[in-house]
C-alpha cells in the first residue's frame, strides 16, 4: 500500500461550541491495494506537539460515502486528544448485491498506513460504525499495528439476521399488522439472499471477534432499531477474548446522533458519547488497559432470530419458477377464454380463478418491491393502511381469497370441465400452498 502525497496543508478550524480544543485538519489521499484513490481528512488537536493516539474511522453501509459524513465524530474525537483519519469509502466493487468485507478491511489498513505516517501519532486503533463493526474486527485481526477497536452499533450477527430484525422493526413502527410482518422481513429477504441479491448475507462476524485479543470498546444506543443491541452485545461478550468494555446510551439510536429518524441531528453526537470514547482511548494509549466491564443488557422489544437455511422448495428457483408458471397458466387461460367466448361458454370459476390469481401475484410483487424501494434508515413508507395492511398487500390478500374460493368451485366441476378449465384448476391447486407460503392466505 502506497502513501499518497498530502493534498493540503493543515487548516485550523474553530473551537467547539463550549470553547473546547481547537482542531487542525489536513487533507490526504489513500491508495488501496487495487489502485483506488480515496480522499480523506486528518483531524488533530491544534498545537499539541506530543505523541497522541491515532484512530481510523470505518464507515457504515453505503458505497462511496465521503469523509465529510464522519465530520461530527472526527472533530469530537480530535477534541478528546486523538489524531483521527476520516477516509472516503470506496464505490468500486461495492453495491447492494456485492461487497467484500475483507477488501474493505484492506482499505482500512491502507488508511492506517497514512495515519501512521503522520508526525506525533503513537498507538493506533480503529473505530467502526454499523457495517464498520463487521469490517474493523477483520482489519484488526489482520494487522498487529491495530492496538484497540471501538465499535458503535456493531452487529454481532450476520447481515441477513440483522436486516430481518431491522425490516420487522420498520413495519412495526409504521403500524403494519398481520402476515406481512413475516413475509417482507423474513421470506422476501431470505429469497433475495438465496438469489445472490443480498450482499454478504451470511457473513459471520464471530470468527473475527474471537481474534480480537486486544482492548475493545463496544457501544450501542439502547433504542437501536437497526441492529439488535442486546443480542449483539451478548455475542460480543461471549466471543471477544480481549479486554471488552460494553456500554449503552439510554434513549439513543443506532448512530448515536441525537434526535429521531424523522429529525436526526447529524452534526452532533449523543451527550457523553465522545467523552466515553476519549477517556477509554487515552487510557489504552497510556498502557492502562481497562478491565473488562459490561453494563446490563437493555430491554429489546423483540429478539433477533438466526434465519434457517432455505429448504429446496423455498429456493429462489422454485419460488420464482412457481410464480412464473402460475402467471403463464392464468394469463393463457384468460386469453383462451376471451378468444373462445363466442363458441364455448366460459366457466366462471375458472375465469375468476385465473383473473384473481394473476392479479394477486402481481400485487404481491408490487407490494414487496415498493416496501424495499421506500426503505431507508428513517423507516419505510407503506402508504395508507387499512386493517394494518398497505393497500396493495390487502388487495393481493383479498384476491388470493377469491382465487381459493374459485379453486374449490372449479374442483367441484372437474368432471364436466373443458381441458383448459382443468389445467387452470391444477394451477389453482398449486397457487394455494404457494400463496400460503407468502402469507397471502394468512391473517
Amino acid at each position: 500500500m502506497i502513501l499518497a502525497a498530502v493534498l493540503a496543508a493543515a487548516l485550523a478550524v474553530g473551537p467547539g461550541p463550549d470553547g473546547s480544543q481547537v482542531v487542525a485538519t489536513q487533507d490526504v489521499t489513500i491508495t488501496t491495494t487495487d489502485g483506488q484513490q480515496l480522499g480523506g481528512r486528518i483531524f488533530r488537536p491544534a498545537g499539541d506537539g506530543g505523541e497522541l493516539p491515532g484512530m481510523v474511522l470505518v464507515h457504515g453501509s453505503g458505497g462511496g460515502n465521503p469523509w465529510e459524513s464522519l465530520t461530527a465524530e472526527a472533530e469530537a474525537f480530535a477534541r478528546q486528544g486523538i489524531v483521527v483519519l476520516a477516509p472516503d469509502k470506496r464505490s468500486v466493487g461495492y453495491s447492494g448485491i456485492h461487497r467484500d468485507y475483507a477488501q474493505l478491511a484492506g482499505d482500512t489498513l491502507a488508511a492506517l498506513d497514512v495515519l501512521e505516517a503522520q508526525p506525533g501519532v503513537a498507538r493506533t486503533g480503529l473505530w467502526g460504525i454499523s457495517e464498520g463493526g463487521w469490517v474493523a474486527p477483520i482489519a484488526a485481526a489482520r494487522d498487529e499495528r491495530v492496538e484497540f477497536v471501538v465499535t458503535v452499533g456493531g452487529p454481532g450477527w450476520s447481515p441477513l439476521r440483522s436486516q430481518i430484525w431491522n425490516a420487522a422493526n420498520k413495519l412495526h413502527r409504521a403500524g403494519v399488522e398481520g402476515s406481512l410482518l413475516h413475509t417482507y422481513p423474513s421470506t422476501f429477504h431470505r429469497l433475495a439472499a438465496d438469489a445472490g441479491l443480498f450482499a454478504a448475507a451470511h457473513h459471520d462476524p464471530q470468527p473475527w471477534l474471537r481474534r480480537l485479543d486486544l482492548p475493545v470498546l463496544a457501544l450501542w444506543g439502547a433504542e437501536d432499531e437497526q441492529v439488535p443491541p442486546a443480542d449483539s452485545a451478548a455475542r460480543f461478550l461471549e466471543t471477544v477474548p480481549g479486554s471488552l468494555t460494553v456500554e449503552f446510551f439510554a434513549g439513543a439510536n443506532h448512530s448515536l446522533h441525537p434526535g429521531t429518524a424523522e429529525g436526526m441531528d447529524l452534526n452532533s453526537l449523543t451527550p457523553g458519547y465522545a467523552d466515553v470514547v476519549g477517556r477509554w482511548v487515552r487510557a489504552v494509549a497510556a498502557g492502562e488497559v481497562p478491565a473488562a466491564t459490561a453494563e446490563p443488557l437493555p430491554a429489546q422489544a423483540t429478539p433477533s432470530v438466526e434465519p434457517a437455511r432455505s429448504a429446496w422448495w423455498e429456493s429462489w428457483q422454485v419460488q420464482v419458477g412457481t410464480a412464473v408458471v402460475l402467471l403463464l397458466a392464468f394469463t393463457t387461460h384468460l386469453v383462451a377464454a376471451l378468444v373462445a367466448r363466442r363458441r364455448v361458454r366460459c366457466s366462471w370459476p375458472a375465469v375468476t380463478l385465473a383473473a384473481s390469481g394473476a392479479t394477486a401475484i402481481v400485487g404481491l410483487v408490487l407490494s414487496l418491491l415498493s416496501l424495499l424501494a421506500s426503505s431507508g434508515w428513517q423507516g419505510v413508507d407503506t402508504g395508507p393502511l387499512v386493517l394494518g395492511r398497505p393497500l396493495p398487500w390487502l388487495g393481493a390478500q383479498l384476491l388470493s381469497a377469491v382465487a381459493l374460493v374459485a379453486t374449490v368451485a372449479a374442483v367441484s366441476r372437474w368432471r364436466s370441465a373443458l381441458l383448459r378449465d382443468r389445467l387452470v384448476t391444477v394451477a389453482g391447486a398449486l397457487f394455494v400452498p404457494w400463496a400460503l407460503y407468502w402469507g397471502l392466505l394468512l391473517l
